[in-house]
């Protein structure tokens, strides 16, 4: 009878050289961006060294922000900032507190 390997990442989120989660499709969507970029301006005639340079310059920002958000922000610490922008800074009560005790008063009754 053949062993079987046990799967042992169930449950655990994706990991490549140290990315975890959303930051993997951040890396690749960003690289394929820059390559993106820097074939279109070949294709536009752009000299080839400002293509290299400019190619080379935008996969080394991506590279360092991807990598540099991951160890900021945590596996799910970038989804907790993008909700925190929806959230209310203050709640704002325009009543008295006259106003807020009276209404209590009135729902106590029924």
């Amino acid at each position: 009878m053949a062993g079987w390997e046990i799967n042992k990442g169930i449950g655990r989120s994706v990991e490549f050289n140290g990315l975890k989660a959303q930051y993997l499709f951040i890396f690749a969507g960003g690289l394929l961006a820059v390559f993106l970029v820097t074939v279109i301006l070949y294709l536009c005639n752009v000299d080839q060294v400002l293509c290299l340079v400019m190619g080379v310059l935008g996969a080394t920002v991506v590279v360092w922000q991807t990598f540099s958000m991951n160890s900021k922000y945590g596996e799910h610490g970038l989804m907790k900032r993008g909700a925190v922008r929806g959230h209310p800074r203050y709640l704002i009560n325009r009543k008295t507190v006259f106003h807020i005790f009276l209404n209590n008063r009135r729902y106590e009754k029924h």
